[in-house]
Parts: structure tokens; sequence; C-alpha cells
């Protein structure tokens, strides 16, 4: 009842602070005290007893009133650090001005006139301490930081002698304090489920505290943000603790727990909401580098100009330690022990399979879903402390990180609200591609212990990338077009380590070919020939050094041998070119050419090889590769023209009928997103050739790789990956008219606004001649003859005899000399920084709903939308 009552005088408070024009002296403490003491209110009551047009109006109209409130509230947290906050009516004081201040803080940045308000000093202060003051910022984020490691607060006492023998929290050492055991700390402390609580809370509020960030537009998003470069800072006495506790609470976090089935529908888990907390703080924390980075940069290039204009003297322009080291990225980036890096590693493999487990009791066990903030985490990682990534790539554990990634990467192509989480799966493979070591682990075998809607095959993970990359780009959302580069670079940095692919992967790849080098689609923008560049580039690799154990794709490549004639005899007479494009039928249509029907085997010409006999093992991929031979590549004239359904859905039952048979209930299909479903835009993906540099996997071999992105063209291979012509660098937006994907098994193409570009005879001459054909002809020319033969002579009508001879084959000799090996490293730059940047705000935006911190405010770094 008591409550009930002091919950009715919080909100009457809340209603005269927005009175007009009555400001409430500050001296008033007797009506300041009702906003943090007497009653007890959760985040939710707050959310709801103080509404966001009541915050817009005392901020408007009552600016000194607001003005107040913080500085009260701020005040109260630092007495109650000073008091070591011991009783329990300091303790729920301070709780209640942590949610206060939670409510307020996003209606604070949202208004640029305040924004700089917490790092202002207050007159009051001015007048106390004769000018010595500290931010109010400041203040806030020290004593929200030792308040995270107040005995029976937030940690559990160690030394207990009696009350007055407690520890003074101004002098506590909170090392000894950290949260859990793990990197840095050797003891477990124990659990207290109200102790989770409130480090969750203060926790929301520094993370309330470091979205500033969400009210500025992109282009600003680079500026410095104070409140995380002071919180990362060596001004931090609680730098180092914070960051151990942040990390070990999510690498030892085990959501089975003892494995006692529905266990989490009967008990609360307090531990879920502080490790999704800390992990959401750990990827904003590291987020904070490249803005120093920068600006270190841009003062060496002033640096260098103003030299050059003294006449070699040299002027700083300004002070180079403003912005401090970022301790969190320091202490992440000298961890090098191996038992350091297996509990990370063996901590986030954790939890990203915990969606992937399988269980005979449906919804048995608990499902987590910060998966994108894990994966965030990983790329983070990975890409400050090289010895890690090596860590993960020296034995098969990557494969524990690769399949969840996959399996996130095949469930979420169609639905456009996970667009993100496409890009954030895509980047961390490509970073893992740029080392030798990814490619050969992916040699292990794959046994299928995940439910995904891909056909069944026996083979290797690198069998599983191909199929499921073959899936997003055939049956994926069309806003994953800017992806493609990055799936076939991937696919170009490990094929030379690939020992042998099974048919599924083989058809796969060719099929992508087939597709990509349509007539039509290559002279339909400028850069769509660069994905034939890559297909081929992967053919070549794999020829070249592992010929071997890959007598399927060869096979394959001989099958489909009218796909290579046809590329080196495209068209370069203007009549050729228009005829080639007028395969834009009306309506939309094309059909991809037909390609010899597999199941016919009994006609044998010298044109057709055999493939009666389909073994169980790819039985399924026949069906649905026929599909994807039938379907149609569309070409959408205006931006929706009514498409004839009528074969998509046909190829699509058929498919629906494949996938059935993989697994009756457990396979998960990618369904596209619900209506309604709300999500937040994300920058254009940088290109490709920003993104990454190539470079030789074994520098010590003597070739001319010529500059990537120098001279106009500088290899065959370069052109494939070349990115940063000036059509090319508008790639994101061009890409409107790149290939893009139907939702069921048709490759077709969106374009931006009207067709704008022309294709010329002297502009397919340039890159036609540098088509890297001459290894597949060679192939091609020395094993079509020898198969033939086979064929008519011994009378065959079984491919795998065809199979038997390539296997025991050799082309040694043969072929072109081998060309060098050239990797596509990821390499750091401003484009990716500020697409995260503006994924991880949208992310956290979008994850935390209860309550919803930043709904209803004026977020200007992204769109919020409804799918």
């Amino acid at each position: 009842m008591g409550n009930t009552d002091s919950k009715l005088n919080f909100r009457k408070a809340i209603v005269q602070l927005t009175q007009k024009n009555q400001k409430i002296d500050n001296s008033d403490e007797q009506f300041w005290e009702q906003f943090w003491q007497g009653h007890q209110t959760t985040l939710e009551d707050v959310f709801a007893l103080v509404t966001a047009s009541e915050i817009r109006q005392i901020r408007n109209d009552n600016p000194a009133n607001l003005a107040t409130l913080c500085y009260k509230a701020v005040e109260k947290l630092a007495q109650a650090v000073d008091s070591s906050c011991r009783t329990q009516a300091d303790q729920q004081c301070v709780l209640n001005c942590v949610r206060l201040l939670v409510r307020i803080l996003p209606y604070i940045f949202e208004d640029d006139k305040w924004r700089d308000f917490f790092w202002s000093n207050l007159p009051a202060q001015e007048q106390a301490n004769h000018g010595q003051t500290v931010p109010l910022a400041q203040s806030l984020l020290n004593a929200i930081c030792d308040l995270l490691f107040c005995p029976d607060f937030t940690v559990t006492a160690t030394r207990r002698a009696g009350p007055d023998k407690a520890e003074e929290l101004a002098n506590i050492d909170s090392c000894e304090y950290i949260w859990e055991a793990g990197v840095g700390f050797a003891q477990s402390p124990p659990r207290n489920a109200h102790m989770e609580r409130r480090r969750t809370e203060l926790l929301k509020l520094l993370l309330t505290c470091f979205s500033e960030p969400m009210y500025r537009p992109p282009q600003q998003s680079e500026e410095p943000n104070k409140w995380i470069a002071y919180f990362t800072s060596a001004d931090n006495r609680h730098a180092l603790p914070l960051f151990t506790s942040f990390l070990n609470t999510v690498c030892s976090y085990d959501p089975v727990g003892f494995g006692v089935p529905y266990n989490h529908l009967l008990f609360a888990d307090t531990t879920e909401p502080l490790v999704e907390a800390c992990l959401q703080l750990l990827i904003v924390t590291l987020d904070h580098d490249m803005v120093v980075q920068q600006q270190q940069q841009q003062q060496q290039q002033q640096q260098q100009q103003l030299t050059h204009a003294a006449g070699g003297v040299l002027v700083t322009p300004y002070d180079e330690g403003s912005c401090g080291d970022n301790l969190f990225i320091n202490y992440l980036s000298r961890v090098h022990r191996d038992e350091d890096f297996h509990f990370v590693l063996r901590g986030i493999t954790r939890l990203l399979n915990n969606p992937l487990v399988q269980n005979y009791l449906p919804n048995s066990t608990k499902r987590l879903h910060c998966h994108q903030e894990l994966l965030i985490l990983f790329w983070k990682i990975c890409d400050y402390n090289k010895k890690f990534l090596y860590f993960v790539l020296k034995s098969s554990d990557v494969l524990d990180i690769l399949i969840p990634i996959l399996y996130h990467l095949n469930y979420s192509r169609a639905d456009q609200s996970r667009v993100g989480l496409m890009h954030i799966g895509v980047f961390i493979l490509l970073l893992l591609s740029g080392e030798r070591n990814f490619g050969v682990r992916l040699n292990k075998a794959y046994s299928a212990t995940v439910p995904m809607d891909i056909p069944v095959f026996t083979g290797t993970h690198a069998d599983l990338l191909i199929t499921v990359f073959h899936k997003i780009i055939a049956t994926g959302h069309q806003r994953l077009q800017p992806l493609f580069d990055c799936l076939l670079t991937i696919l170009v940095n490990v094929s030379p380590y690939l020992k042998t692919l099974s048919m599924v992967a083989s058809v796969k790849l060719l099929h992508l070919l087939e597709a990509f080098s349509t007539p039509w689609f290559l002279l339909s923008a400028p850069s769509n020939h660069h994905l034939v560049f890559f297909l081929l580039e992967i053919f070549n690799n794999i020829i070249q050094y592992q010929f071997d154990g890959n007598s399927n794709l060869v096979y394959t490549i001989i099958r489909k041998r009218h796909v290579f004639h046809a590329m080196a005899n495209l068209p370069t007479d203007m009549a050729g070119i228009a005829k080639c494009l007028s395969g834009r039928k009306t309506g939309g249509k094309f059909n991809l050419p037909r390609v010899p029907q597999r199941k016919q085997a009994s006609a044998m010409n010298s044109q057709e090889l055999p493939s009666a006999q389909v073994p169980d093992d790819y039985a399924d991929e026949d069906e649905e590769d026929e599909d994807a031979e039938d379907t149609e590549v569309r070409l959408d004239t205006n931006a929706v023209v009514e498409e004839d359904l009528e074969s998509e859905t046909e190829s699509h039952d058929r498919s629906q009928l494949g996938d059935s048979q993989l697994d009756a209930g457990a396979v998960l299909t990618a369904q596209p997103a619900e209506p309604g479903t709300l999500k937040t835009s994300l920058l254009d993906t940088p290109d490709i050739g920003q993104m990454t540099e190539r470079e030789q996997a074994h520098p010590n071999e003597k070739a001319d790789l010529g500059p990537f992105d120098k001279s106009p063209v500088s290899s065959p291979r370069a052109e494939g990956a070349k990115s940063t012509s000036p059509t090319s660098m508008s790639l994101s937006r061009e890409d409107q008219t790149r290939l893009s994907v139907a939702h069921r098994a048709s490759i077709r193409m969106v374009p931006g606004d009207g067709d704008r570009w022309t294709p010329t005879p002297e502009w397919i001459v340039s890159w036609r001649s540098k088509l890297p054909l001459q290894t597949i002809m060679r192939l091609l020319q020395v094993l079509v003859p020898q198969v033939e033969k086979i064929c008519i002579d011994k009378g065959l009508t079984d491919e795998s005899e065809i199979l038997k001879f390539l296997q025991h084959g050799t082309l040694v000799g043969l072929l072109p000399v081998p060309h060098p090996i050239l990797i596509r490293k990821y390499q750091a730059n401003s484009g990716t920084t500020a697409w995260f940047r503006t994924y991880i705000w949208g992310v956290i935006y979008l994850r935390n709903v209860e309550p919803a911190i930043w709904y209803d405010t004026e977020v200007k770094l992204f769109e919020i939308q409804r799918v």
C-alpha cells in the first residue's frame, strides 16, 4: 500500500516538473527526494510513469528543472559511493536513480542543444569548488564503475569482520572482485541472483550513456564518443577489472546448465540478461578505436602539409593525447596464453551453437538470441588479436564457429530484417578465408548434425560452404546482392586447398557460372562480369593445384563445356550485343540456355555425356538442380513487374518435396520476415576492393602480381577482383542493377532507376580477352575426346565409370604453367568501420525491448523500418 502512495507522489512530482515556467528550487530537498526515496519502482514502472512527451516538455519548457533532476540523481549516486552503499535504503535509492536516468538520457541526447550538458561544468559546483570541477558525465561514470564493485550490493564481500570494519568503496581493489573466473582471474565467486540483477541495471545505464552516437547522422558517427573514451581510459581505475568481468561473464555462461529439461521454464535466469548487457557493452567499447586511428592519420597528413608549408619545420596542429588509448582494446590485444584463448573460444562456440542443439523434447533447452552480438565480438577479437585468430585456425575448432555461421546464413537468407546478420557472418568468413589454414581445415568430413534445408550430400565442410553460398545467391533476399563479391572472394581464397569436392558442390559451382555468364546478364551492368572472373579463378585454382581429388568437378566441367565455349565467343559487335540484350523479353523472362538433360542418358552422341544413375547422396541435388536449370533468369524491367509465378511455384513445390525427404520435422526452412517486424537501416556494403588487399600465398615465388588497384587491368585475375574503378566504387548503388535473387530458385535482375548503362563493343573486348579460360580450355581439349572415346568404345551409360577414369587420369605437363595463388585478405577500412557502428547500434536498439529504452526517440544514425 505504502509503495502505491509513493508511486503516486513520484507521478505527481513528474507532473509538477512539467508545469510551464515553474522552476523548482534546487535546495527544495523534500521535493527532489520523492524521485528516489521511499518507493520501489521497477524500470518498467518508470517507463510507464514517465512518458516521452513529458520528458520533452520538461526539456523544452523547463530546462532548469531537467538539469537539476539529472544533477541531483548523479549526486545521489556519488553520495552512495561515499557511504559505500551499505544500507537497504541506500541501495534502493541507487536503483531508483539509475532507472530514472535510463529513462531520461536518450531525450537529452536527441536534442543538439543538450548534447554537451553532461560535459559542462555546473555553476553550483564551480562556486563550491572554486572552479576546480569534474564534468557531470565523469562523476556519473565514476559512480557507476564504483558501484559495479560494491560489496554486498553487486559483489560478494570477501572480508567480513563486522560492519565497522567494512571496506571503504573508494579504496577497494576491484581486481579482487572480478565477477567470474577466466582470463586473468582464477576463483569463481558464488552466484547471487539479486546481485546479477543490480549489475544488469547499472550496465543498462552505462549502455544508455554510450548511446549518444545513435542521435548523430552516419556522417558524424566518427566523432569521438567522449563517454566511451573516458570509460576505457586510464582515468577509470576500474577499466581492467571491468573488461575482464565482462569477457569472463560472457565466456563462462552455460545456458543449459546441468541439462535438466525445461529448467529455463521453472526458474528465472538472471544470468542471461547480465551476459547480454556485458556482450553489448564489450562490442560498443571495442568499436571505439578507428576514430583515434583516423584522427592520427588526419593529424599526420596535416603535419606533413604544415611541415611542407613551413619549409620543413614540424608544427603540431592539436594535442595528440586528447582522445587517449582505449584500454579495452589494449587489454584484448595483449591476451596471449593458450588457456585464455581456449576459454574464450570455447565460451563463444558454446553460445553460438546453442540455437543448433537438437533435442528429442521440443523446447526443452534454453534458446539464446544474442548470436549477432557474439559474432561481432568474435570479429572484434580476431581483428584486434592476431594471435587469437591463429589459435582458432590452428585446429579444427574453427569449424565449430563455421557451422553456426553457415546455419544462420542459410536460415536468414530470405528475411530482410536479418540482412545485417548475413553481412557479419560473411565478413567473418572473409576474414578467416585470408588464412591458408582455414582452407585446409575445410577438408574435414562433414556429418549432417545441423538441420538445414539443403540437399543431402556426403562430403566435407567445403561442400557445406559452397552449398549454403549457392542457396544464398539463388534463393536469398534481393538486398543481399552487394555480398555476392564477398561470397565468391571467400571461395576463391579457399579454392587452392580443397582436396575433393562432392558432386553436389561441383554442380552448384557450375550452376552459378551458368547463371552469371548468361550474355544478357553479363551485359546488364558494368561490374557483373567480375563474378565470372571470380568463378573462373576458383576453377583454375582447383584444376592447377588439386586436380587429383576433384574428378567430380572435372566431370561437371566437361558436361557443361558449352558454358565455357559460349563465354569465349561472347559477341562484340553491336548487332550481337543487341541480340543478347533482347533476351529480356516483355514480361521480364529469359530462359537460361538448355542444358543436356541428366536423366535421359539413353541417347548417346558425341555431344552428350551419361548421367543415368544418380548416386543416393545427391539424388535431391539432381532434382533441385534440374529446377535451377529450368528456372528463368528474370529481369524486372520496372521496379516490380507482375511475375509469372507458375514455374516458380512449381519448382518451389518440387524443391520443397526434395527438402521434406531430408527430415520430416527438424529442418527449419528460410522464411521471409513476418510483416510488421522492426528492422534498422544499414549503410551501403563496402566495396570488395576497399575491404581486401591482394597478396601472394607464397611470396618467394617471383611473379608479377600487378598492383590491384592502380593499373586499369593488371592481370586476368586482377580484373576479376578489380573494384576500384570509378564504376565499381559506386558499386553499392549500382548493385541495384546487379544480380538479385527471387524467393525461389531463379536468379533475376532488379534495375535501379531505369537501365541507364549501355555496353559498348570496346568495353566487352577490354575484359573478354582477359577471361582466364586457358587452363579450362586446355583441360577440355585433352579430356573431352578421351571421355567420348571411352563412352563409344564401351557403350557406357553410367557416369561412375567415367569418374573412375578421371580419378586415375593426369594432366601433368599438359596444362599451362600454374599461376601464383593469390589471396585477398581483409584489411581494416573506414567503410567497414562505419558500417559496423551503424549495425552494432541497430542491433542494440532492437534487442533492448523490455523496456524499449530508445524506442520513440529521434534516432538519426539509422532508420527504423517495419517490414
